[in-house]
Order: C-alpha cells, then structure tokens, then sequence
C-alpha cells in the first residue's frame, strides 16, 4: 500500500519528520517496505511558455520551439532574446503554451530509479540543437500517453519548478500490505491518515461527506431519465449493492493534478470517469465501477439497463477488461444482465460494458462482496485487481452510500446529470458495541492507563466511547468502517498499539522454579522409543495424511477417514486411520534399495469419523505402529513364522513398560469400527488381539498381513507387525528401573498337562499366567517358558509341557512350595479346561 504524504497531509496533521513518521509507522501501524523522495525524481524540470513554434525545414513531423523559462536554467545556449530553442515532435505544441521542459543534464522521471536511467543532453536533430525536451505524460510516469506533450494551466508562471507547480515535494511511503490483512480501512489514504493521527496522538476528524447519514440528496437531472433495473440473487455474498445511472458524460483526461495523484501511488490514468472510481478508491478503501450505461442497455431487454447479481455456473465465461477470456470457478459473484455476463463482481468489470471515449451515460456502482469469495475467485483465475485486494480484506458495507455519494458529486462537476433513482440493496446491519472494563485493559496490557486516557486514545481514531454507571467500564462503538473490532481483546489490542506497544514496561514475568510436571504422553513416547531402539528397530516419521488408493489396498474403509478440502498434493487426501498402511508403504522402497531385515516404527496419532469426544469433536488417538520385514534370502535365517517376531518385539516392549496383556482371536472384539480400521490389514488366521489385564480394554493388535496386502503391497513373504492405541495403555508409571537379582536360588519345575484337541496353546498359557499370578506374593516372581506341543496323528488330546521358574527374594523357597502351587495350577487347568496333568 503506497501512501502519499501530502494526500495524508490534506487530511491529518503532520508534525514529525519524515523518518521519525516512518519508525513509528512501522512500529504502530505496518513495516515500511520503501521511502521515495518524489522530488527527487523531479528535480530539474521546470515549467516553460513556448514563445514560437515553427515547422522543422528538414523534417516533416518536427517542430522548432522557442520557450521561455524566465532565465532560471544555468548552463544552457539561449538567443539574444534570451529563449532556449527546442525541437519537438508532439503534434499539439504550438506558441503561447506553458509546458513542462526538461532541461539538458535533467534525468527523464520516467526512468528514475531504473538500472539505466536517461539523461537528457543538447543534440542536434536534423541541423537544428535541440536543448533537452517538453515532456509528455508517460515521459513524466504520469500516465501512459505518449501522444503529445502536457500543456499546463497559462497561469503558472515560467520559470516555476515542476516541483512547486504540482505538489511534487511529496514522499511516498510503501507500507506491506500483509500489515492490513484485517484492516481494510487501511487500504485507503482517509484510513491511513486517521491512524498516522493516532499513533501521533492527535485527534482525527472524517470529512463530513465520509460522516454524512443518506445518499447524496440530489435531484434528478432535466435530460432523459435512464431506467434502471437491480436483483440480487445472491444476498448471501453481496451483503450491499448500490447502483445510480448518469447522463451527459462526455469522456476525457482528468485534470492534471488528479493524474499526478494516481500516478505516484501506482495508478495510471485512462480517463476522468475511470481516474475518479480509482481517485475513490485509494482515498477510501472502497473500489467502486463504472459501466457504459448504452452497452448494458443494449445486452438486456425491456429496453431498461439490468443489473443481475448471481453465482456463476460451471462452463460459464466472460471477456474481461484487457481482452482475457476466462472462465470463473462455479459459485463465483457475477455481475449480468437478462443476456449476457458483464463483470465479475469485485474482481475486473467486461469488455463489453466499458467505459470508452464514446460513451455518454454510465451506471456507477458501489457494492461489497464477501471477502472469501472473493479470494477463492481470484486464486482461482488468477486475477489479483487492486479491487481484489479491498475486498478481499472485508471492507465495511456501511460505507457504500457515502462513497458513492462524493464519486457522484465528482462527476457531476464535468457537467453530468444524474438520470436515475439510487437503487440501495442492503442486507447489512449495523455495528454491535462492546463493553470493556479499565481493569480488563490494563491487566492485559501491563499498563496502569485512567478511564480518561482510554477514552482520548479511542475518540483520537473516531471511536464512540460512553461512560457506563459503574465508571470503571466503557461501552465501545467502532466506527462503520472498522469490521476487525468485535471482542474487548479487540479493544485492548487498539489501545496498545495507539499508545505504543514501546511504552510498555519491560518487566519478566514471575517464573515458578519447581520441577515442572511430568508429562505421562511425553515419557512414554520416549520409553517406547528407547526400548524399541535398543531392540534393533528404526523410528519413522510420516505424513498424518495418506492416499484414498493406500487406504482401499490394506483393505481399510476410506468412508470411515476425514478427507481434505485442501490437500497439500494428490498423494495426501484423507487423514490415515491407522499407522500400519503408512509403514507398510515403506517396507517395498527399503527392500528395492538392499535394506534386506528391518524393523521400522512410528508413534503417531490415527483419525476416524466415528471417534468423537465429549463436545462431539474428532478424537485423535495417540498409537504406535510397527513393522518388521526380511527379503527372501535373509528370511531364510529365521526359524519360524514372522508373527512370532512380531510378538517378541511387542512382548519385549510392554514387558519393559510394566503392561500385562493377554492375546485372543482376532474376530472376538473387532466388530467396533475403530478396531475393524485397525485390525483390516491383518490376516485373522495369524494374527490376535493384544487384551490389558488390567481392565481388558483392547490394547492393539499383532500378527502378520492379508495375502492381499501383501500383494498390493510388493511386501515380502517375511512380514509382521503390531499396532497399540497408546491412550489405553496403564499410565501410571511407565518407569524403566533397574532391578536387582534375586539373592535366593531359583527353583525350576515342568509340568506336563493333557487337554482335549481343540483348546489353544494360548488358553493353556493364558491360564497359567493368571493361576501363579493369584497363587504368588508380590515378592515373587515366575517365568513361563514352552517346552514342548505334541499331538498323535489322529488323536482328540495334545500334550503341552512348561517349564516354571519361580524366585522369591524374600525366601529361599522349598520344593514342597512350588509342588503345592504347581498342584494348584494342575487343578485349575481341569476346572477350566478339562486337562490332565502327566
């Protein structure tokens, strides 16, 4: 956003320098990006009368020019009469002009500041030497015509600089537009210029058009009255548009002083209806568009001019401004008539309705549109207006009647006439007020402010403030044109960064120098990692988010994963319900690139829709996911199916974190979709369901992958994991402590128990473990170990036989002992499960 002082200056006062006026618009109100010294870019040029003007003999299109610059140029051939000779091609230059003359050794304006910049010298042109030139618009940077030369008021007198004759002695201060994201009001000199009177701590005044309640109050004009016709269709996303058709238009420049106003700040000039919305604009914030009234006449029926505010439909398109054809995204803001697109709204108006030098009736309209809409329309086709960039900031609706009131008064000054009713569709309302203490301000301010300084600060930028009864609280009205105050935060922030963020007191918050709390999630996590990295395994960290193709391929339900509106890439459309699909898409890379045996993990968290907590939000369960896998060569080092790798790395684990766990099948507690997302790459028949002891909450799953999966995989043959939901874990100590060996003998005892055919290896384990857990103190501990599993061919029993060993370190323990509670297990086991102990 470039800032022109002297426009500032019209409206605030200034009393700093320059550099003062920066530092403290960059510490309270946006980081200053550039300062140019306009006069600099000027200097030299002076405004000249041309005396004579004659053909050139040897050139067909030059002219000869005698002008008269009062003497003030040093270092310059002049006649005897004093005049300084010119030659110039412009086909409007004739005697009695007052011009603007650059001099030889003056710098052309409009290559100030390039790599290369021109400057003027004498030069011989066709026989005659010619001294520098009479400058046109675009050689000045005041616009882009080149036509021929600019001719000045004849009251200026020669000699004058072209500094003091325009208003030149200015500096333009380039403010990042980031700094006004949510100030839309900030995107005009009136808003800018009340805040330059804030941080001064002045009191700002509006103009009184800019204050004024109503539109305009004219009368309409004696011509031809012009119907117009306004329907929004989408109220929802033009909360206000406003609209007024004009007569007797008749198109030309600006005056200069306008042009040289535009132009400093960035803006070219076309013509003067075009330069007064875009003059509008950049004073208030509010881009207004002007259509050729004729032209929309014509492209709707009725014989009357329609207006039609409408989502656009997919395939639609429109040639814009500029000539480029593009086709809006569907459900973009389109400005119609009853036949054809005329405008995208807030973005660039159409070829078809422009203003041009034949028209004589326009439409002006002064709308607000809803700034997301925008925003996605612009990215969408790539059109990035100096309108865009207002409305997609928010600007205020409550301002539209006043500034297209004073474009209509502007107007009206090049003798048009209003030919319409103004037509006013508000959807908006007006601006809630807040109430907010003293105390609220200064506690989060750090200050020690009084109810009277509050209240300066405010009013200083046209805030409404009223004392309530208990005179410590204030009842805070925004101004219409400030849409970011809404909240007492709101406020408090506002009186800070008005006093100055500099002038509250450095002072380091009270720090308490207790041991801060232990973090359960934090120490698990690291436990998790230091056991399993000592155990050979590698950590990974992936994305959070994966393919809807690698959900469908391990077999997961993509209905039951949040999918994303904005997807980083392709390759990242749903949030992952499970960490076992990303792993597993690791283990083919490593295997193609001579990874031949790993064991990779990852702690992360899971989403699925069903999971929701108690505000009905999605719960983000805390799960680790691991993955071993060996190439053919290697696997066949390993003795034994990879599930039991798989349970020996989970069994390690949660044997170091203290967690006791039983396995079962895992069709017996997978009918919850939260376990059927985590349980679906595993194959049922070689896989099982990690149970807590504690309280029986399912813990996760081991065991080894669908063929399926493998297959859409590429896995190896050699393939196992586990997945643990890591919030269902015991938390009350995840402590790795040392403990020292017992300092009484271990006794070691078999026992050898025959059961019917159909009872699992797990139940017998299972059953052991809880009958010595119940049978033994705390102080003593046991160690099942499998000896052996045997079967007759054909028979309806099987033999499994254990090896127990038991230690007390309280006791030296007698075989009589552990025979009582290895009889006591026998007996359980038949209870339980019909066995015989051998």
């Amino acid at each position: 956003m470039k800032i022109s002082l002297n426009w500032i200056k019209k409206y605030a006062k200034v009393d700093l320098p320059i550099d003062q006026l920066v530092d403290k618009i960059g510490s309270q109100l946006g980081a200053v990006e550039e300062v140019i010294d306009l006069g600099a870019k000027y200097q030299g040029a002076v405004v000249a009368k041309v005396v004579s003007c004659q053909n050139h003999s040897n050139a067909d299109k030059l002219h000869v020019c005698l002008v008269d610059d009062s003497g003030v140029v040093g270092e310059v051939a002049r006649s005897e009469h004093g005049l300084v000779t010119v030659v110039c091609g412009a086909n409007n230059v004739a005697a009695g002009q007052t011009v603007i003359w650059l001099p030889p050794g003056v710098i052309v304006p409009e290559t100030f500041g390039s790599k290369q910049p021109f400057k003027l010298e004498a030069k011989e042109l066709r026989g005659v030497m010619s001294n520098g030139m009479i400058a046109s618009a675009r050689e000045l940077d005041f616009g882009d015509d080149h036509s021929g030369i600019i001719v000045l008021d004849e009251d200026i007198r020669p000699g004058t600089t072209l500094v003091e004759a325009l208003s030149l002695n200015d500096h333009i201060i380039d403010i990042e537009n980031k700094m006004f994201t949510h100030r839309p009001d900030c995107f005009g000199i009136l808003g800018v210029a009340r805040e330059i009177a804030g941080i001064q701590q002045q009191e700002f005044k509006s103009p009184e058009w800019y204050l004024k309640e109503g539109f305009g109050g004219w009368e309409l004009g004696d011509g031809e009255q012009l119907p117009l016709m306004v329907k929004n269709e989408a109220p929802d996303l033009v909360p206000r548009f406003m609209a007024i058709a004009l007569s007797g238009i008749n198109i030309e420049p600006s005056p200069l002083k306008m042009q040289t106003l535009l132009s400093r700040v960035g803006i070219k000039p076309i013509n003067n209806i075009v330069d007064i919305t875009n003059y509008i604009m950049y004073l208030t914030g509010q881009p207004l568009h002007a259509y050729d009234y004729d032209k929309v006449r014509s492209l709707s029926d009725n014989n009357q001019s329609e207006i039609i505010i409408r989502p656009a439909q997919k395939g639609e398109k429109i040639t814009l401004l500029g000539g480029k054809t593009v086709e809006p995204r569907e459900g973009a803001i389109l400005i119609t008539t009853s036949q054809q697109i005329i405008g995208i709204g807030g973005v660039m108006g159409g070829a078809d309705t422009e203003v041009d030098q034949k028209t004589q009736n326009i439409i002006l309209e002064g709308a607000t549109f809803d700034m997301y809409s925008i925003r996605k329309t612009a990215f969408a086709s790539g059109l990035f207006t100096d309108a865009v960039t207002r409305f997609s900031k928010g600007q205020s609706p409550l301002q539209n009647d006043k500034v297209l009131a004073k474009a209509v008064e502007l107007v009206l000054k090049t003798g048009a006439q209003i030919a319409s009713q103004i037509v006013d569709d508000n959807h908006s309302g007006p601006r809630p007020a807040i109430n907010v203490s003293v105390d609220f301000i200064n506690q989060r301010l750090g200050l020690e402010l009084s109810l009277d300084e509050i209240a300066a600060i405010l009013k200083n930028v046209e805030f409404k403030v009223e004392l309530q009864t208990s005179n410590s609280e204030l009842l805070i009205t925004p101004p219409f044109w400030r849409t970011d105050i809404a909240i007492a935060e709101d406020v408090a922030e506002e009186v800070g960064r008005l006093k100055g963020f500099d002038s509250i007191p450095l002072k380091l918050p009270m720090r308490d120098i207790s041991a801060a709390t232990t973090n359960n999630q934090f120490k698990l996590a690291n436990n998790i990692r230091y056991v399993l990295s000592a155990a050979g395994a590698n950590e990974l960290l992936t994305y959070s988010f994966v393919h809807g193709n690698l959900l469908d391929r391990v077999g997961q339900d993509r209905t039951q994963a949040y999918q994303l509106s904005n997807a980083l890439s392709p390759d990242l459309q749903y949030y992952r319900t499970s960490l076992i699909p990303s792993l597993l898409e690791k283990v083919h890379p490593n295997i193609k690139t001579a990874h031949d045996n790993f064991v990779l993990f990852e702690i992360g968290k899971a989403h699925i829709k069903d999971m929701l907590n108690d505000e009905h939000l999605p719960r983000e369960p805390r799960r680790l996911g691991l993955v071993l896998a060996a190439d053919k060569r290697t696997a066949a080092d390993h003795s034994g199916a990879p599930y039991f790798y798989a349970r020996k790395q989970l069994d390690n684990l949660l044997t170091k974190l203290g967690v006791g766990y039983e396995l079962i099948g895992v069709t017996q507690q997978a009918e919850l979709s939260t376990n059927v997302q985590m349980t679906a790459p595993f194959a049922d028949s070689r896989s099982a369901l990690v149970i807590g002891k504690k309280d029986g909450n399912l813990l996760g799953v081991v065991g080894e992958f669908k063929l399926a999966v493998k297959n859409a995989l590429k896995l190896p043959d050699f393939c196992a994991g586990f997945e643990l939901n890591l919030d269902d874990l015991d938390q009350k100590d995840f402590n790795i402590a040392y403990q020292p060996l017992a300092r009484f003998p271990s006794i070691e005892q078999d026992i050898s128990l025959k059961v019917p055919a159909g009872i699992a290896y797990s139940q017998i384990e299972q059953l052991i473990g809880r009958s010595l857990d119940e049978m033994t103190p705390d102080q003593i501990v046991f160690k099942v170990t499998p000896l052996d599993i045997y079967q007759p061919e054909g028979a309806e029993f099987k033999h499994f036989a254990f090896r127990i060993n038991i230690t007390s370190y309280l006791e030296t323990l007698k075989s009589s002992e552990v025979n009582q509670v290895l009889d006591q297990v026998a007996e359980a086991a038949k209870a339980q499960l019909q066995a015989t102990r051998l």
